[in-house]
Formats: structure tokens, sequence, C-alpha cells
């Protein structure tokens, strides 16, 4: 059993808790995701539609405030078949005629204004693709960064369990142990193969993710930072100052409040529709060796139909400004509650993280200290000391599982996200590790009760044999 006790301490020593809080890197300070971020916002097909469209968009203002073009009008008015009478009969003429329409004031700044809403929006959803395409990448960093955490873990793991398989044999060969203590180290260190397969292929997966989005090839390398608990935890801001800042930010609400503003100036020019609009038009009309003849004229349309038609696009544009406000002021509700649910999710998780590092590690360790000392003066058996490593590895797994949910929900909030985050999702991170066996439902217990393991260290009973290090995780 001396043996197994330097892994241990490996095992505890190596844990992210113990890494100092002074050498944290912010996420948004960390120069590989900052690169990868870059070459995703250059590469996103996305980004460059929106940017196509914002464009678009912003071509359409001149158009709506300019005037309507003119009509240049040619024509020839004759007597009889017989001939050209033009300079022979007076009522015979070639003519030239230029005619221009001109709106009722107020009309053209009225749409050259709700185009510019139009555009306004076109420029909150390129807002929204490029947080989203930042985003994105973020997220899948922390995800590689977890996955590569948890096969740190493994690696450990792996080392632990080939000194207990020694120790184990060490202790059956000379008669003071019991093949199955054997048996099981052996079992745990093909269960911990299994798990080892299983999260390669979900780091392959994850690099593929972040490859794809920084338009590279799947099993392109891929720099991260060392850790997870290399990061800085994101500050808690205040909650005003986050309402605030997603009101400000969000490209939702602020497409809903060019849309209204768009609907308010479409309104406006319904209103300023029911007065007609004036065309000029003049006309030279050459007669040959007789004296021309010109013509002036101003034109009017008769709104005689306006009940059916202008006073219904009347009521229609005010009933989708009125719309365009609602909406408006829904999407604001869900910006701000999306807001302070994220803001209650992450003080959950930076509460959890604090429990993790200032008691909870320490004493998980402690208990696997404590089975362990007990186990070489014969006073519990070889299960005790797999309950109380199972409970130590699940909490490792577990503080990984908060520490990227605290980074998740930074992430979302500089997305300005929409998706829901309900406050204690991130206090329940821990998750299990791919191939986890029937250990996991033994170790729960101990976590739950938070003093099972101590129990088993003091004496508790063999029936927890059949739970083991790692399962948890």
């Amino acid at each position: 059993m001396r043996r197994l006790r330097p892994a241990i301490l490996l095992l505890v020593a190596a844990a992210p808790a113990l890494a100092a809080a002074e050498g944290r890197v912010p996420l948004d300070d960390d120069p590989a995701l900052a690169r990868l971020v870059s070459e995703t916002l250059e590469a996103r097909p996305e980004l460059r539609s929106a940017h196509a469209m914002a464009r678009a968009e912003h071509e359409r203002v001149p158009q709506a405030g300019a005037l309507p073009d003119p009509v240049l009008s040619l024509g020839l008015q004759n007597d009889g078949f017989g001939g050209i009478q033009v300079g022979k009969m007076e009522t015979s003429y070639y003519s030239i005629g230029l005619a221009q329409t001109f709106p009722f004031p107020g009309k053209r700044a009225l749409r050259a204004e709700a185009a510019a809403a139009g555009a306004s929006a076109a420029i909150a959803s390129l807002d929204r693709a490029r947080l989203g395409a930042e985003a994105d990448m973020r997220r899948a960093y922390v995800d590689l960064v977890l996955v590569r955490d948890r096969l740190a873990l493994l690696g450990r793991l792996e080392a632990l369990w080939a000194r207990s398989e020694g120790t184990a044999r060490s202790r059956y060969e000379s008669g003071v142990g019991a093949q199955t203590d054997l048996l099981r180290a052996q079992l745990e260190r093909t269960r911990l193969r299994q798990r080892r397969v299983a999260l390669e292929a979900e780091e392959r997966a994850r690099r593929a993710v972040v490859n794809r989005l920084r338009g590279q090839p799947a099993g392109e390398p891929v720099e991260t930072i060392a850790s997870l608990e290399a990061l800085a935890d994101p500050a808690l801001p205040e909650r005003d100052a986050a309402l605030a800042d997603a009101e400000a930010r969000s490209p939702e609400l602020a497409s809903a409040r060019a849309a209204a503003q768009q609907a308010d100036r479409e309104a406006a020019l319904a209103r300023r529709e029911r007065f007609p609009d004036v065309t000029l038009s003049a006309g030279l009309m050459p007669r040959g060796a007789l004296e021309p003849m010109w013509q002036v004229g101003l034109s009017v349309p008769l709104p005689i139909f306006s009940g059916r038609k202008q006073s219904r696009a009347v009521a229609m544009s005010a009933a989708r400004a009125e719309n365009g406000v609602a909406a408006a002021d829904a999407f604001a509700q869900v910006v701000r509650l999306r807001a302070l649910q994220r803001e209650e999710s992450l003080a959950a998780a930076l509460e959890t993280l604090a429990l993790y590092r200032g008691g909870l590690l320490v004493q998980s360790r402690a208990t696997a200290e404590s089975a362990l000392a007990q186990y070489v003066t014969g006073r519990v058996p070889f299960a005790s000391v797999l309950e109380a490593l199972a409970g130590t590895v699940s909490d490792e797994e577990g503080f990984l599982g908060v520490a990227a949910e605290a980074q998740r929900l930074w992430v979302a909030a500089r997305e300005v996200s929409l998706d829901e985050a309900l406050p204690g999702g991130a206090a329940g991170a821990g998750g299990g590790m791919p191939g986890a066996g029937g250990a996991a439902s033994a170790a729960a217990p101990a976590r739950a009760a938070g003093g099972g393991a101590q129990a088993a260290a003091t004496g508790g009973s063999s029936s927890s044999s059949s739970s083991s290090m790692g399962g948890g995780m």
C-alpha cells in the first residue's frame, strides 16, 4: 500500500483547485482564443452574408428619398395620310415634352427615414451575426479545454489505478489481501481505457467544431490554454449595469426598435399619402415654316376612392406601428429577463466554485487520505478506499464542469444571448465521464450526504464494495 500513497498524493497535488488565482487569465485575454476569434470572423460565410445585406439596405436609403424620374415625350401629329403635313397644315407638328412629378412636401423625407430604419435593422442583424460568431468560437473553445482537462484527469487516474493494481496484487500474493481487490483494480483499469476511447473521440469532435468555425480542416491542431483553472473566474457585474448593458447591446432589441421606427415612419407616410402629388409638364411643338406651339401643364390625382385606399392604408400602417412598439417592449422584457437569469446563474456558479476551492475539494482529499491511512493499518477494507477516491475524482470533475459553465455564462452575456439560463444549472454541472459504470451510483450518496466517504474511512461496512474511484466522473 505504500506504493499507492504517492499516486494519491499526485492526484491531490495536481488537482486544478490548487492553482494560484493570481496567475489566471480572463477568457477574453487568452491569446490562443483571441487568434481563433479573429480567424472565425474572417472565415464565417454568415458574416459575409450579413455584411452584404447591410450594404444593400444602406443603398436603399438614397433611392427612397429621390425624386421620380422625369418623363420625356416625343410625338408627331399629322393631318391626313397622304404625307407629312408639318409646315403645311397648322395642326400638324412634331412634339417634344417633359414631365416631372413632385411628391407632396414631406413624403420624400418620410420614405428616406423609413428606409434608414430598415438599414438600422440590417446593421442589427450584422451585429447579431458577429456576436454569434464570436460566441460560437468561445463556447467551442471552452468545451475543447474542458474535454482536455478531463483527459488530463483521466491520465492521473490511470497512473493511480496502475499503482492500485500493483498494491492489491502484492497484498493478494502475500496472503493479506482479497482476490476481489485485485480483480476490482483490473476491472477499473479496463473501464478507464473505455473512458479514454470516448474522451479522445469527444476531443476530436470538439476540435473539429473549432476548426469548422475558423475554416480549417477538421484534424488541424488547435492550441488552447493549459486548463480551465488557468482561466480567471468571470467577474459578477452589478445587476443594474448588467441589465443596462444587455439592453444597449442586444441586436434583437435594436432590430425590434428599428422595425418600430420604420413602422412609425410608414404610418406617417400613409397619412401624408392622402395629399396628392403634383406633376408639371412642358412641351414644344415645332411646325416647320409655321410658328411653333408650346404648352405647360399641371396635373394632380383625384383621391375619390380614398375611403377604400388611402384611409385603409392609414389604418393598416397605424396597426403595424402599434405592433412594432409592442414587439419592441416584448423584446426588452426578454432581454432584461435573460440578463437577470445569467446574473443569477453566474452568482450561483461562482459561489459553487468558492465552495469547491474553499472546502469541498480539501475535505474530499482529506477523506481519501484518511481512508488510505486506515486501509494501511487494516481498519477499513479496500472498497472504502475506492469509494473515498471515487468521491474525490467526482468532485474534481464537478469542479471542472462548474468552471466551464461559469465561462459559458460569461460568453452568453457577451453575446447578449436570448437563450434561457436558469439559476442552479451550474451547481450540478459535474456530469459523468463517458463509460462510467456502477461505481457512480455508489459514489453519489457519499457526495450527496457530504460524509459517506468519511464514514467508510472510519470503518464503514464492505457492502459499498461495488463503488470505485473514477466511476463518478
